[in-house]
């Protein structure tokens, strides 16, 4: 790759000059932000506050010892949860190809890497890293310190710094399934003088669906750069592994003859919003329990009020073996029970959808051949949403009367429910294929090097 950013060769025009000065712009504004943080982590750590976590030092800067069978490979960055879980099947397709490849996985969240520990366990070759804040001197570090061949982005998350220390060290960075909503580019076109040089660095982007790989068209992206992969979750959702403590589990539900209606991944409000629809189906459905799953570990004692203030019986699912035929909630208080949970579902909610956050992953209880409710926010997968919804396998609510409309036809019907469930696992099978597109740009980028 052209080291585009080495400009002591270059002439300074006017376009130059002003993506230089969005850079150095972008960098004091995360400089500030990095103090910040830093004085709330020092704070933490000083009154042992229960939310200081010390490995998150990786993010302000600390390097920690890796092992040297990671260094060299392939540095793949996710967000939180739901990159972790698309990049894996990737990262497993690597590693059956190359069983001693080496790996490094950076997440931004605890919970991120908490998926990455869980999906991976002690994986030779693989480790996990926190991701530093977007600055030079923490970018040029990190990257000496782990020697990465190529980098890896999952669906967002581009970082100006970053990219820019890729370049410069002739590292390829490429988007793998990658996302972009008609609302990010407005605002990436908004701030072009930042964003533009940044895209031309990137060596690749694997494009999740056609709106997203017009959406990189239109902002200049060259065509030769952009393949149109479709969603490595239509593949990864098949890899589904049901443990054998949850199956028991579902066993034990069947046989108190409960029906189950599973609330994944919610949102403020959409607890409230799904506690009131359950506690006008019990009229008819009495054997019905909620399963209630936050989606972020520090609302776990803050569903608990709320599901108290309904007057509802509800045990957590640490004391899952606690729960009997009186038992109307469970909450789920622990990361990465959600989609193997899906299995012993009668009807799936995926929250994030009554809530302006875009909606999470339909695909999970799809998969388990589920009929699935979400609510009318599902921007940040509207290609999944769309075919799952055209196919019969998703319907979209937007009042509790709907909610309750379905869910009493489903648990009424069964066999109605039963159809639903199997449209959706359908187009499931008949969409897969984006894994085998991903692995070629990759290997060929390998290759190429």
């Amino acid at each position: 790759m052209t080291d585009s950013s080495d400009y002591t060769t270059l002439e300074i025009t006017p376009t130059l000059f002003k993506a230089r000065f969005a850079r150095a712009a972008y960098t004091a504004l995360v400089t500030v932000v990095w103090l910040i943080a830093m004085l709330r982590w020092c704070i933490l750590w000083l009154t042992r506050s229960n939310q200081f976590e010390r490995q998150r030092l990786e993010r302000y800067g600390q390097l920690r010892s890796l092992p040297n069978g990671v260094k060299n490979g392939a540095w793949f960055h996710c967000v939180s949860v739901g990159e972790v879980v698309a990049a894996s099947c990737v990262i497993k397709a690597l590693l059956a190809s190359s069983p001693n490849y080496p790996i490094i996985v950076t997440t931004t969240t605890s919970t991120g890497a908490q998926r990455v520990k869980e999906i991976f366990g002690t994986q030779m070759n693989l480790a996990h890293h926190y991701l530093p804040y977007d600055l030079p001197w923490l970018m040029h570090r990190f990257m000496r310190h782990i020697q990465p061949s190529q980098i890896l982005i999952t669906e967002v998350e581009l970082w100006p710094n970053l990219v820019h220390h890729a370049a410069r060290q002739d590292i390829p960075v490429t988007m793998i399934n990658a996302r972009m909503t008609e609302k990010s580019a407005r605002q990436y076109a908004k701030i072009s003088w930042l964003f533009m040089p940044m895209l031309a660095q990137l060596h690749h982007v694997c494009a999740q669906g056609q709106r997203d790989y017009n959406a990189y068209l239109g902002l200049g992206m060259e065509s030769d750069k952009l393949t149109l992969t479709q969603n490595v979750k239509f593949d990864q959702v098949t890899d589904n592994h049901i443990p054998e403590p949850i199956q028991a589990f579902g066993d034990t539900l069947k046989a108190q003859g409960r029906k189950v209606l599973v609330v994944g991944s919610t949102h403020a409000d959409e607890e409230v919003f799904w506690l009131s629809v359950y506690q006008q189906l019990l009229h008819t459905v009495p054997e019905l329990v909620l399963v209630l799953v936050p989606r972020h570990p520090q609302r776990f004692d803050v569903v608990q009020g709320i599901i108290n203030s309904h007057q509802l019986s509800c045990v957590r699912w640490t004391q899952k073996m606690e729960l009997d035929r009186q038992t109307q909630v469970l909450l789920v208080d622990e990361m990465g029970v959600l989609t193997p949970l899906y299995h012993c579902a009668d009807i799936a909610f995926v929250g994030g959808s009554l809530a302006d956050r875009g909606g999470h992953n339909a695909l999970e209880p799809a998969s388990m051949g589920v009929p699935v409710l979400m609510g009318p926010h599902i921007y940040n997968n509207p290609v999944i949403c769309d075919t799952l919804i055209q196919a019969g396998g998703l319907y979209i609510i937007q009042t509790e009367a709907d909610a309750i409309e379905y869910c009493h036809r489903w648990l009424m019907q069964p066999e109605i429910a039963k159809q639903v469930g199997h449209k959706g696992l359908s187009v499931i099978q008949h969409n897969q294929g984006a894994l085998s597109r991903t692995m070629h740009v990759i290997n060929k980028i390998g290759t190429a090097r």
